[in-house]
C-alpha cells in the first residue's frame, strides 16, 4: 500500500508490514538547522508514523487564527503548499541544499 502526502512525502508499507518513508525533493528546504538535527526529525518522523503517534497527533489547523497568532509560520504554510502545487514563488528565499 502507498500513500502520498502531496509535495511532501510517500510512505509504503512492504509484504512485512514495515513503514518505508520517502521524502519528496525540497520538502525541507525552509528547515534551518543542521544536517546533523535534520537527520534527527527524519528518524522522529519515521519513528511517529511506525508507532501510530504521528495519527494520533494530526489535527485540523483553523488558518485565519493561524494567521492571527503566527502570521509567519501561516505565511510558510501558504508557500509550501504553493511549492507543492508547483507554483514558482517570487519570495527571493533561495532553496537550501542539505547534504
Amino acid at each position: 500500500m502507498t500513500k502520498k502526502i502531496e509535495g511532501m512525502a510517500e510512505i509504503e508499507e512492504d509484504e512485512n508490514g514495515k513503514l518505508k518513508i520517502q521524502f519528496q525533493p525540497g520538502c525541507f528546504d525552509s528547515f534551518e538547522g543542521t544536517q546533523e538535527e535534520l537527520d534527527e526529525a527524519i528518524a522522529m518522523i519515521t519513528k511517529m508514523f511506525e508507532d501510530g503517534t504521528a495519527q494520533e497527533l494530526a489535527q485540523e489547523v483553523d488558518i485565519d487564527e493561524l494567521m492571527e497568532t503566527d502570521p509567519e509560520m501561516a505565511e510558510r504554510i501558504f508557500q509550501a503548499i504553493a511549492r507543492a502545487e508547483g507554483e514558482d514563488l517570487d519570495d527571493n528565499t533561495p532553496p537550501r541544499t542539505l547534504q
